[in-house]
């Protein structure tokens, strides 16, 4: 899949994805600052991954984990700083859930401060019947 938005690229073509550009943007949230290189690239390689690119650089990730028959969990969405407030966030939300692999299952993902953009998309808000295991990390 490829889509062109304004001058930008949206792709779910993996071999485009420069995972150290993922790894630096990581690096800016609160989801993923402490995220290793050797972890994002193993995230990448188990998981149907989108990039948005301006001249060949990789300024936009999303990535879903999916078993492409009833659900996909959304995570990882991030639009580098510099080029927020052009609509790509948007963009990478409608090419995801317009994805020809993706568009009939149930989507999930977890958020703390983007409520308005994923539900201009068709998430709803259900704190109720989520729940969650942390893994523990001691020894």
């Amino acid at each position: 899949m490829e889509i062109n938005y304004n001058d930008f690229l949206i792709s779910d073509d993996k071999s485009l994805i420069q995972a150290e550009r993922v790894y630096e943007l990581l690096r800016t949230t609160y989801w993923a600052e402490n995220r290793s290189i050797e972890i994002i690239r193993k995230t990448i390689q188990n998981s149907l991954c989108f990039g948005v690119y301006t001249n060949d650089l990789l300024i936009g990730f999303a990535r879903c984990v999916t078993d492409y028959s009833v659900m996909y969990w959304l995570c990882d969405v991030i639009i580098d700083e510099k080029y927020r407030g052009q609509g790509l966030g948007k963009a990478l939300m409608k090419a995801i859930t317009e994805h020809k692999d993706l568009k009939f299952l149930r989507g999930m993902l977890a958020t703390t401060n983007a409520h308005g953009l994923y539900e201009q998309y068709g998430f709803k808000h259900d704190k109720d019947s989520f729940m969650r295991k942390i893994p523990n990390q001691s020894k």
